[in-house]
Parts: structure tokens; sequence; C-alpha cells
């Protein structure tokens, strides 16, 4: 983390990863100019139901997506500390960990982003970090609506419309199940990792 002085975060289930979440975070660095951006698996998600892959073959499957770019940092912030994953919290120990020097921005999926208000001190994750949005396909973000709920976000968040891809994590764990083809909806690294592990198959996963 030398040098680093404009940080994103983008946290998620990422159950599994793909190229979704990797062209989202992309262009958010791209765009905001961002040095490194950590990639932070959920332990548990408040607003969730339960993940189907445990938490190691998650954080795995996230560094096996990483590799090859020294930008993108995995990361085991959430899945250090008991469950449930704030992302207030997760705020909190990056301004402690890497000082008020560092500037964060918060990356998240418009879908996500609706849902703010619903979240634990959604004002103070305002304060925190900038707020960056990325558009989803088929989803359109209504930012007013936001601002209604928490008006602390107003002056604090950019809206991209992002490469929109149609990739989603709950139709890929289908198809797994299904036995219907994934790839090229995901690393290579990754699918090996869970057809190894048989992640998502209709028989139980290997721990």
């Amino acid at each position: 983390m030398t040098n680093v002085r404009r940080l994103g975060i983008y946290g998620g289930t990422f159950d599994p990863i793909h190229f979704g979440h990797l062209a989202i975070v992309e262009e958010a660095r791209w765009f905001c100019r961002l040095d490194q951006v950590l990639i932070v698996p959920a332990a548990a998600q408040p607003l969730k139901h339960s993940h189907l892959a445990a938490a190691h073959h998650r954080l795995e499957m996230v560094r096996l997506a990483c590799a090859g770019n020294a930008a993108l940092i995995p990361s085991s912030l959430e899945l250090d500390r008991p469950p449930p994953s704030y992302t207030v919290d997760t705020l909190r120990a990056c301004r402690e960990r890497y000082g008020p020097e560092v500037e964060l921005f918060l990356i998240t999926g418009a879908d996500a982003a609706a849902e703010l208000p619903r979240w634990r001190e959604p004002d103070q994750i305002a304060r925190l970090a900038q707020i960056v949005v990325v558009e989803r396909p088929g989803y359109r973000f209504d930012a007013n609506s936001l601002f209604t709920a928490v008006p602390a976000v107003r002056d604090r968040i950019t809206v991209l419309t992002g490469p929109q891809l149609a990739i989603s994590s709950t139709d890929l764990r289908e198809r797994l199940a299904t036995g219907r083809p994934v790839r090229y909806q995901l690393p290579d690294a990754v699918l090996d990792y869970l057809t190894r592990h048989r992640l998502y198959h209709a028989e139980e996963e290997t721990p």
C-alpha cells in the first residue's frame, strides 16, 4: 500500500466473483484515478441470505481473480472480524489502518446503493468515503430518492454508467448446479478452482 493516496473499497459476497465485478472495479479505478482498490469479501451481509460457498473459498476465488493486476488487492478485512459485515465498520477500519491522508472511495453497484438508507449509519458512510455508484444493466439508479433519504450523500457521490455486463452470481450458481456453461463469464482460474472444489454443484461442496 506504499504511496497510496486514493484507495477504493469494493465489498460483496463474491459468490462467485465474475467479470461483471471486475469490470465495475476497473471502471471506478480508472474514472476516479484510484491508486489501488481493496476487494473485500463479506463474512455475512445483514441484508442478504447466507452464502453458498464458505468464506475461505470466496476469498481464494477473489485472490485468483485479482492475480495479474497489482492495483487490485484481495482483503480479508471483513472475514477477520465477527459477522455481520457492516460497511461503516469496514470504512472505519480502513481509516484507522491507512490514516487520514488517504482518501477513501466506496465502490458499489446501483442496486446496492439504492439500499444505502437501510445500511448502518449511512450518514457516517458518506462522511468517511466518497461513494462511487456504477449502474448495472436493467437497473436505473434514482439519485434523488437517495438524496432525500440520506442528505449527507448529495455532495459525496459519483455515478458511472459502467461497462454494463449482464452477469450475475445467482445465474452462475444456477448454471453450475445444472451443468450449463459459465466459461467467459468469470476468470478461468476461478472456474478451475470452483470446479476442482465442486462449489455450487448439486452435490455437497468439498470442505
